[in-house]
């Protein structure tokens, strides 16, 4: 069994048709462990300030004596901007 076997279709693309503003997330990730580094960055370019920002979900939880707070909304706000900007730009919008 290969990791693909075991991802999850996007709903917005299963039944409307349309992809979202995360397609691809779950491929690019799996790129990345395989280190296939810049088909990742082509198939989901918020894809390594995603990683950053789970790290950084991972060490809040771990690490409480450190405020992560301000961390993580900053790298949420960037990781927004990416995907919109990346969604658009690939369906040539602008």
């Amino acid at each position: 069994m290969k990791i693909e076997d075991f991802m999850l279709p996007c709903p917005s693309k299963k039944f409307l048709g349309i992809e979202c503003f995360g397609c691809g997330t779950q491929r690019a990730i799996v790129m990345v462990f395989e280190g296939k580094f810049s088909e990742a960055f082509h198939m989901f370019p918020a894809v390594y300030t995603l990683l950053l920002f789970f790290a950084t979900v991972v060490l809040n939880f771990v690490d409480k004596k450190r405020n992560y707070g301000n961390l993580l909304v900053i790298l949420a706000a960037v990781n927004s901007v990416i995907m919109v900007v990346a969604y658009f730009y690939k369906h040539q919008i602008f």
